[in-house]
């Protein structure tokens, strides 16, 4: 029987672990990936399953572009055709500061997980998609996890600002290549969300938050962009693709 199966990328923790959880209980069967040897990989998947989640492990570095065929390819032998793909896993910057300080390193690093993970993980699950017949009863999308950073510049994370500027732009054009095959393409821009790799500057996010930064006065939680996703995964949203989502709490609101 047909059903609806995504593919979570870096859903060991954070808003990838709230949006595999919210697809599970949307009724999606889900494949976790993150890092092989990831402990909070299989943490998570424990987690889902004792939830009553139909999941699997789907372990490869999202940056290896030659490991995403054989990785789409292990998440549909455990679960059937993937009919979603949720980019979610990313990366920081090495070290937060001046841009005229920025290393090679850091800068390749963002580019590599965040933009062209992004881009070719999107195209081998356009591909396979594509090769195949898919069932009308079925709603096929890609959304993209990007950040307010793809839109307002944070000084001190310069190259991660242009990295999910680059993945906002590849899901502007996915959404152009593939709404004629009937496939939906989102883009979420999480604001101040409290997670791992907010965990430094938490504070200061709330104190600011708490000041007027965003419009509703706090940080979100990974729970509420993981609805929003499963809310897209799901079609939600009909007759829309090509979207960018501000999960931001206001924060981007243009005010004198």
């Amino acid at each position: 029987m047909a059903r609806q199966v995504a593919l979570v990328t870096g859903a060991g923790r954070g808003i990838g672990l709230a949006a595999a959880e919210a697809l599970a209980e949307a009724g999606f069967a889900v494949a976790l990936n993150g890092l092989p040897g990831d402990p909070d990989l299989a943490a998570a998947a424990g987690r889902l399953r004792a939830a009553g989640a139909d999941v699997a492990e789907a372990a490869f570095d999202v940056a290896d572009i030659a490991a995403h065929d054989a990785g789409l390819a292990s998440a549909e032998a455990a679960l059937g055709p993937l009919t979603t793909l949720v980019n979610n896993a990313g990366v920081g910057v090495l070290s937060r500061g001046d841009p005229l300080l920025v290393t090679e390193a850091s800068y390749d690093r963002c580019q590599a997980v965040n933009a062209k993970g992004v881009f070719f993980l999107t195209q081998a699950f356009a591909r396979r998609l594509l090769g195949r017949a898919r069932p009308a009863t079925l709603f096929h999308a890609v959304v993209t996890v990007t950040s307010s950073n793809a839109v307002a510049v944070a000084e001190p994370r310069t190259e991660y600002a242009v990295s999910k500027a680059a993945a906002a732009m590849a899901t502007r054009a996915w959404a152009v290549r593939l709404g004629r095959e009937g496939i939906a393409v989102y883009d979420v821009q999480p604001g101040l969300i409290e997670t791992d790799l907010t965990a430094p500057v938490i504070g200061e996010y709330r104190a600011r938050a708490a000041a007027g930064l965003t419009l509703l006065p706090r940080v979100g939680r990974p729970e509420e962009v993981g609805r929003i996703i499963a809310t897209l995964a799901a079609g939600g949203l009909p007759y829309t693709t090509g979207l960018p989502i501000a999960a931001d709490g206001g924060m981007l609101v243009p005010r004198f």
